[in-house]
């Protein structure tokens, strides 16, 4: 079979890219200013990609077009493909179908952590011999990959995705995770986040109640017991077994991060424990939800604790692109204001409290943060910061107004530029850098580093 992309360089449709190419198809694609990573990824997979949305690419006679959910009505190739009446198909659907079905698969769905525990669960499945297909919305280190078909066992059953509340395409407005069908979900948490298809919280809790309506009796759903939202949804009916953690008297996780310690808790009682590189309850509760979920398909809690010891990060996550002048700049994902607040209390915890500063950088670029629905949520989400340099370009609302709240530790610029040279001048040795945005955010990681090094 040929299929044709449309929307391809974007992290979810690249993956199934990927896995459609791994599985024997032919596969091409287009976006709009074809960029890396993800570029280079799959023109290294064989993968032809083609600038731009020209009615022209008709004439590679796909046998199906799958779109992204980037593409809306008005886009020049969709409505070719509408007026001709050609076979088309969203990215999720054509993924069950095509590689889920049949499959064992295990859904990582919450506002946040997907990538991280979606990955920590691969690796688990991964170290104790079940060569998992997965498709991440990152690149987990242990793998160097967002998405693979399998393993060494061609036939394995397991597959783990991260289960995206977002819509699914112009033409199904249901989220992304209703095709996934998983038999085991994770339910990590769930706020308010996506104010661009969202109304507000219950419309999101009603999406994550479809997802749990398709799960069988025989399935298992990992869920956040500290979660109202969960449990709510939980409450408008459940038909399979349900597995809780972060209760004191459930499962959850402690440890000590100056040493790197992880102990899974049942009540009191230490089941188990492990040294590991993360930190951060945030991460422990990630990592409980993984080794739940890996023990429904056969992996025991001492396997699945020894395999995290062997866990490198996702990239982007508290990732260190560099160390001049004794500078650190560090590169993170966060764009919500729960995520920018743990990620800024992780790397206070990591680097402690004496004398090392953290200067915290941030893009808001997603939908939601460009609409201004959390700006007033901006300036507690980043209290443990030393300073806060905002980019405010492209925004419908004055930053600078929002973070006033911060006073004279708050700095804003519409210029990339203009931003790093304020950072640049403020820096100082044993200063940690740390940028945070769910996109490129102009290349920043490099010119900070390049600054800093000319200084």
């Amino acid at each position: 079979m040929h299929i044709h992309i449309l929307g391809i360089c974007g992290t979810f449709m690249g993956g199934i890219a990927q896995l459609a190419r791994a599985a024997g198809h032919r596969v091409t694609g287009c976006d709009s200013g074809v960029y890396p990573p993800m570029s280079t990824q799959l023109e290294a997979a064989g993968i032809e990609l083609v600038e731009g949305y020209g009615v022209e690419q008709l004439a590679l006679g796909a046998d199906c077009y799958v779109v992204g959910n980037a593409i809306s009505r008005g886009n020049p190739l969709l409505e070719e493909l509408l007026d001709r009446g050609l076979p088309y198909v969203s990215g999720p659907q054509w993924l069950a179908d095509h590689v889920l079905h049949g499959r064992w698969v295990l859904a990582v769905a919450g506002t946040h952590g997907k990538t991280t525990t979606s990955a920590m669960l691969a690796w688990i499945l991964e170290d104790a011999g079940l060569s998992p297909g997965f498709l991440i919305g990152g690149v987990p280190m242990n793998f160097g990959v967002s998405a693979r078909l399998s393993g060494k066992l061609s036939d394995s059953p397991f597959f783990v995705i991260e289960a995206d509340e977002y819509d699914t395409a112009f033409c199904d407005k249901r989220s992304k995770f209703i095709h996934y069908q998983p038999r085991t979900l994770v339910l990590n948490n769930l706020e308010f986040d996506h104010a661009d298809i969202f109304a507000d919280l219950a419309a999101i809790e009603t999406q994550f109640h479809h997802l749990v309506r398709t799960l069988p009796r025989s399935g298992l759903v990992v869920s956040n017991a500290s979660e109202e939202s969960l449990s709510r949804v939980l409450a408008r009916g459940c038909w399979t077994p349900v597995e809780s953690f972060n209760a004191s008297s459930g499962w959850h996780a402690d440890g000590d991060d100056e040493v790197g310690s992880l102990r899974l808790m049942r009540g009191d009682e230490c089941v188990g424990s492990t040294r590991w590189d993360l930190n951060g309850e945030h991460n422990r509760a990630n990592a409980v939800a993984a080794l739940l979920a890996a023990r429904h398909v056969g992996v025991p809690l001492d396997q699945g604790l020894a395999s995290l010891s062997r866990f490198v990060n996702v990239k982007r996550r508290l990732e260190l692109r560099g160390t001049v002048r004794g500078v650190a700049v560090y590169d993170d994902f966060a764009h919500h204001p729960t995520a920018i607040a743990t990620t800024v209390a992780g790397l206070r915890r990591k680097i402690g409290a004496d004398g090392q500063r953290i200067l915290a950088v941030l893009e808001p670029r997603s939908n939601t943060m460009k609409l201004g629905v959390m700006k007033s949520q901006l300036p507690a989400s980043l209290l443990e910061a030393d300073r806060v340099f905002c980019y405010g370009a492209k925004l419908g609302w004055d930053a600078a107004d929002a973070l006033a709240p911060l006073g004279d530790k708050a700095v804003v610029a519409d210029d990339l530029d203009q931003l790093v040279a304020q950072i640049v001048a403020q820096a100082r040795s044993g200063d940690q850098i740390l940028v945070m945005s769910n996109g490129g955010f102009g290349g920043i990681h490099a010119k900070l580093l390049a600054a800093l090094a000319a200084a």
